[in-house]
């Protein structure tokens, strides 16, 4: 009985860094996935006020508003109008994941 004496402590002393370390990765993708969301829901918003004929700095206020420093461009294909936005996520010290959203609407304001 006095050689398990410890033993507990020491197994929980070797869990707790990798129970921790999934809970950070769990929160952080949490988050990149909220962000993820945003993203797609501001891209969607800046091409339909792209449709109605809005001009491209509205549209980019609206992205840099909901995903402050996300990159947005925006281009024209025939009677549609598209907008996407990327940016970079990072999970903790080491991951980085890039996030990237576009959306599409008619052109029906030119």
């Amino acid at each position: 009985m006095g050689e398990e004496r410890g033993s507990v402590a020491a197994e929980l002393a070797l869990a707790l860094p990798a129970v921790l370390l999934a809970l950070l990765l769990g929160a952080g993708a949490l988050g990149a996935a909220s962000l993820q969301v945003a993203l797609q829901d501001a891209v969607a918003d800046a091409a339909r006020l792209l449709g109605r004929g809005e001009g491209a700095d509205a549209a980019e206020g609206v992205v840099g508003r909901a995903v402050p420093g996300a990159a947005v461009s925006s281009s024209g294909s025939g009677d549609l109008v598209c907008v996407t936005a990327s940016i970079d996520v990072s999970l903790g010290a080491v991951v980085r994941l890039p996030l990237r959203a576009s959306s599409c609407a008619l052109d029906g304001g030119r």
